[in-house]
């Protein structure tokens, strides 16, 4: 490590993360970080130095996991202010979500294990009253485990942790606590204002062995007080072991869906949490937009819900929308054809939604919508068509295609 890489939190690199769901508070922050996706990245992004110092990482995810701004636009800065070379530790970390949404994509059935498994973990909840303790003690930073309890209430609080913290967070939660992963990944997912269904819950399978099979991630006390800068040492206080956890369940590879062509002709822009830039994607301007969130979800964190519902808004706005009109409604089939009609038009355009519960709650409608005569088209982004094929196996496969895919991006130095 050179001096330049030593971590430090002196007050000028100190630095607080407001989170305001725009995208032009998102592009104000890449060009923020830009300049530091070097060397500084490179050195310093393994530690968490607390909830008012983000300066060791970039806290782009927010706005990345919405796209509010795109992997694209993120990349085309980095490279332009540090290069390939330079960069090349923030740009493989920008892949490694679309390393996650793309395996995801070609396992779907992982997505329904997960679902399956957190319905049984919660219905053990309700009838075993010492794991319901259990459960209320972690999720309400009461184990004891200073470390542990203070990213609890971090997450509560401000919707964000450091990426180590949750590597932490999972590893302890699975191996010292002995809670069931799919309760760990949900608890995420409800308060997280990033919350990507794919990496979310393929991070907690590879913390638990799942994903990489028999290999785990334990949290060490040493590796905690080194990466915290000394706030926090819970030696003592950790499982030393990780035994790998096992599912009887295989996965097989799925064929990526094939996407047709957008449709030539008037069309309502449907506006989802998957994707709030759609002027970077969209031709033509449409006759009218809708946006579309669906009510918070039970246990959700008010956080997580607010900024996706801001994210919604503030494209709708961008896209020629009326502000404010954004649908909570659990049913997106009457919003969209009312909205359809009062537009005049059969045809609605919108974001192709990686596996997860907007992908779910898009292809439900898409069968109610045909049957009304209306049709529903995806846009699907360059940066995922080239970049899905390669996640099939480990990252390491996507990691050495990643100068060709910024090629055929048009992107370089």
């Amino acid at each position: 490590m050179t001096s330049q890489d030593t971590p430090t939190s002196t007050p000028h690199l100190a630095e607080t993360v407001g989170f305001e769901p725009t995208r032009q508070a998102g592009l104000d922050r890449l060009a923020q970080f830009a300049p530091r996706s070097g060397a500084h990245y490179a050195g310093q992004r393994n530690y968490d130095f607390g909830t008012n110092n983000r300066s060791s990482v970039s806290a782009l995810s927010p706005w990345i996991r919405h796209r509010l701004i795109t992997e694209r636009e993120v990349l085309t800065q980095t490279l332009a202010e540090r290069g390939a070379a330079g960069a090349s530790k923030f740009i493989q970390e920008v892949f490694w979500r679309g390393y996650f949404k793309g395996w995801l994509e070609q396992h779907p059935s992982v997505w329904q294990s997960y679902q399956s498994g957190l319905s049984s973990a919660q219905s053990t909840l309700e009838s075993t009253a010492s794991r319901a303790s259990e459960y209320r003690e972690a999720t309400t930073g009461s184990t004891g485990i200073a470390c542990f309890d203070h990213w609890c209430q971090e997450l509560r609080e401000t919707g964000y942790l450091h990426n180590h913290a949750r590597m932490w967070f999972a590893s302890i939660w699975i191996f010292t606590l002995r809670l069931p992963w799919e309760l760990g990944a949900d608890f995420f997912l409800r308060h997280l204002i990033d919350a990507d269904p794919a990496s979310n819950t393929l991070s907690w399978r590879w913390v638990g062995g799942l994903h990489t099979k028999g290999k785990t991630y334990l949290a060490r006390p040493s590796n905690i007080a080194k990466y915290t800068d000394g706030r926090f040492d819970p030696d003592g206080q950790l499982s030393s072991t990780a035994e790998p956890l096992v599912e009887e369940q295989d996965h097989p590879l799925a064929p990526l869906a094939v996407v047709p062509p957008l449709p030539n002709g008037k069309a309502l822009l449907l506006i989802t949490p998957e994707d709030c830039s759609p002027e970077t994607f969209m031709v033509d301007k449409p006759v009218e937009v809708l946006g579309v969130i669906g009510p918070a979800q039970s246990g959700q964190s008010g956080l997580a819900h607010s900024f996706k519902k801001g994210a919604v808004q503030d494209a709708e706005v961008r896209s020629g929308g009326t502000a404010g009109q954004t649908s909570s409604t659990p049913d997106w089939t009457a919003a969209i054809m009312n909205a359809a009609e009062a537009a005049g038009t059969d045809q609605v355009i919108t974001s192709w939604a990686p596996v997860g519960p907007v992908a779910m709650q898009l292809e439900q409608t898409k069968e109610a919508l045909q049957q009304a005569g209306i049709h529903l088209y995806y846009a699907q982004r360059q940066y995922d068509r080239l970049t899905w094929p390669h996640a099939t196996k480990g990252f390491f496969k996507l990691k050495k295609k990643i100068p060709q895919i910024l090629g055929d991006l048009g992107l370089s130095d």
